[in-house]
């Protein structure tokens, strides 16, 4: 049976460890078949053979509030908990924090005498925090040592056993009051992104015979009518009926200038009416539609993690056990070893040494980081699908575009017939476009809209579509061929090869040949300055493939100024050059193919990064793809590039910077010139920076 999978929201998650033992937890939960947690989302998936959903939110929730109380699971169409109980737990937190700061400074300027002076600084440190030492000692029965929580109550208890009792309560305190402040950078941080995102459609006005009603945008199925008002979010894909308006499609396409929606033109769920009424027939259920598509890559993007998160989760794991040894030998090692040394001064180093070592600072700003990245794209209308394909575009050297709907409009156009002898013009289109039929590509949508007569198609008695040549019909007795040159070569039909600036497909009647039909596409507006903006970027080399003439390859290619044309190439000739292609890369380099049909999805999935037009590209090629277009604009290629680079760059600072500091202070601990204040600012100080740093990857201009 296959596994049902099921994500719910994780309200209160503001601790990276935490959102690691909740994994590995609720992994361990008989039933479970995967979980996978996904911090900067703060949510969890969960997949489980046979059982219902309800199931499995009762047992992760269960299993939560064992690991981290303070965590609550819901689901994901359930409305968050109000904010009267995140202000409860607020209020309580404070004025615990308070009652034990009053009651050391008590203890600190009274001086009763040293018994009272212990009860009332360990009363002091039970108030503000016990609940860190239960939960340490909880894990430690559990046999999950390392972590902050553990590195606290040890470095702290360790500075009451020294008799440091102010010093353990204050780092404490501080520590207590570092945590509110990282939990509101994190929740900011993830308000956010979210807000980046804010393109979820509340409700539809459904058209029915009654009149208009409001419902949920899940329940309107295809081909039923909605009504949008000015001001309203278009909540599924579909077809204008009626009304004019502009639409803003900033939120899905990342482009400012609103756009005009006429009746026969088609839109998008996330689009936004401006100033007129439209009806719109609905072309697909919101399951399928561009808004619900976009949310869930996005919000998915987290499971699939980038080397330097993968990394960095791997450096906590070894990094803060072998800080603690490295801890208790600096406490008894110089005793031992000098007789000179003072036990209690090295083990005061050795406390300060574990209050630094806490990795949160990388644990918690890289991801961040990271989805920010995405979150960042996507706002540009760039969909990428995880942050390993964000941390890959940083390394693109080869940039290889298909041709046709990629670099080209797509709009096809006949410009010339060109009838052999014994046919004429009108015999000729009228045999391709009758050829051309049941075919949906663009060439043969022009072909017969140049015919622009109605065609029978119960005169085509037979019909097949050879990939990567043309097609083979057969109609009132007579078997009609149309394609490109491999086609009239492949069926050995003597032809006149033209020099025209364009594609040409060649017709054939009866194995005769019967003349060629000139097609031109138009370069889109923006192609030429993709193509420049990868070079200043510093890619290697921009190619085009395409099964298209050599000479219209060709002439595409000089006017764009692409590297290397490969042209006359069927679906498997292109994933053979791009292997062949991606044999000559070095480890660190990456080639990107970006296409937009169904004939380069098998490209898309072989290629280290494949790139999909989304606003007309083939849903296959979405699928299929790694980073998805939603504008058809090659120059987002570009963008994308751009955004991985900010994203690497803000994630490498807080690396740096997180390591350098920590770095600086275990020396300085180590020597004894740093005190548990120091080392509290190491540890909170840094991972506040490190998480207002990450959120600047959002910052990304719309234009």
């Amino acid at each position: 049976m296959k596994a049902a999978k099921r994500e719910f929201v994780l309200d209160g998650l503001d601790c990276s460890n935490c959102a690691k033992k909740i994994e590995n937890g609720v992994k361990s939960i008989d039933g479970v078949d995967g979980c996978d947690v996904n911090f900067a989302a703060s949510t969890i998936t969960v997949s489980a053979g046979g059982k219902d959903e309800q199931w499995m939110k009762d047992e992760v929730a269960k299993k939560v509030k064992t690991i981290d109380p303070h965590v609550t699971v819901r689901s994901k169409h359930d409305k968050k908990t109000g904010g009267d109980v995140y202000l409860k737990k607020l209020r309580m937190m404070m004025a615990r924090l308070a009652a034990g700061a009053i009651l050391a400074a008590i203890a600190y300027f009274v001086h009763a005498g040293a018994v009272l002076e212990f009860l009332l600084f360990f009363a002091s440190y039970l108030i503000i925090g016990g609940d860190i030492a239960a939960r340490a000692a909880k894990n430690i029965v559990r046999g999950q040592v390392f972590d902050e929580h553990f590195l606290m109550a040890l470095a702290t208890i360790g500075a009451f056993i020294i008799h440091q009792y102010p010093e353990g309560v204050a780092v404490m305190l501080f520590y207590q009051i570092g945590e509110l402040f990282q939990g509101a950078a994190v929740n900011r941080s993830r308000k956010s992104i979210s807000a980046l995102l804010d393109i979820r459609p509340e409700y539809a006005n459904l058209k029915t015979e009654e009149g208009i009603t409001a419902v949920s945008p899940q329940e309107v199925k295809a081909g039923q009518v909605i009504v949008v008002n000015p001001g309203e979010r278009i909540p599924l894909d579909g077809k204008v009926l009626s009304g004019s308006s502009m639409v803003d499609t900033s939120a899905l396409t990342g482009e400012s200038v609103p756009k005009k929606a006429a009746p026969g033109q088609d839109v998008m769920a996330g689009f936004m009416n401006q100033n007129g009424v439209l009806h719109i027939e609905t072309s697909k259920g919101y399951e399928d539609s561009a808004v619900s598509k976009i949310l869930d890559l996005v919000e998915n993007a987290g499971s699939r993690k980038a080397k330097t998160e993968n990394f960095i989760t791997k450096f906590a794991k070894y990094y803060t056990p072998a800080v603690v040894i490295v801890a208790v030998l600096l406490a008894f090692l110089p005793p031992l070893l000098v007789p000179s040394a003072a036990l209690s001064d090295w083990v005061y180093r050795a406390l300060i040494f574990l209050v630094i070592s806490c990795p949160c600072a990388l644990v918690v700003s890289i991801p961040l980081g990271f989805f920010g990245g995405i979150g960042a794209a996507s706002k540009a209308g760039v969909l990428v699908k995880g942050s390993n394909y964000l941390e890959a575009l940083n390394q693109v050297a080869y940039a290889v575009f298909d041709k046709t709907g990629t670099l080209t409009k797509g709009n096809f156009a006949v410009t010339d017939i060109k009838p052999a002898e014994g046919f004429t013009k009108d015999r000729l289109l009228y045999s391709a476009a009758l050829a051309e039929i049941h075919s949906n590509h663009p060439i043969a949508a022009s072909i017969r809209e140049a015919y622009g007569k109605p065609l029978a198609a119960e005169k085509i008695d037979d019909y097949e579509e050879i990939p990567g040549h043309g097609i083979r019909a057969k109609a009132g007795g007579s078997t009609i061929l149309a394609g490109n040159k491999k086609l009239m070569e492949k069926e050995q039909i003597a032809f006149s090869k033209g020099e025209d600036a364009g594609t040409v497909v060649y017709i054939a009647i009866d194995q005769q040949y019967a003349g060629a039909i000139v097609i031109a596409d138009e370069i889109k507006e923006d192609a030429k300055q993709a193509i420049a903006s990868l070079k200043a970027l510093g890619v290697k080399r921009t190619m085009m493939l395409t099964g298209d003439s050599k000479q219209t390859g060709e002439a595409v290619g000089r006017a764009l100024g692409i590297d290397d044309v490969y042209a006359e190439l069927l679906p498997e000739d292109k994933v053979q050059r791009i292997e062949e292609l991606e044999a000559k890369l070095s480890p660190n380099e990456k080639l990107m193919f970006v296409g937009d049909g169904i004939n380069d999805t098998p490209v898309l999935a072989r290629a280290d990064i494949g790139v999909a037009m989304g606003a007309l590209g083939s849903d296959a090629a979405v699928e299929a793809a790694d980073v998805v277009l939603m504008t058809d604009q090659p120059s987002k290629t570009a963008e994308a590039i751009r955004i991985a680079r900010r994203t690497r760059r803000i994630v490498w600072q807080n690396i740096g910077f997180a390591l350098g500091v920590k770095i600086i202070f275990l020396l300085l601990g180590a020597l004894g010139f740093a005190t548990m204040w120091e080392a509290v600012f190491s540890d909170v100080g840094v991972t506040l920076i490190a998480v207002a740093n990450a959120m600047r990857v959002m910052r990304v201009k719309i234009g």
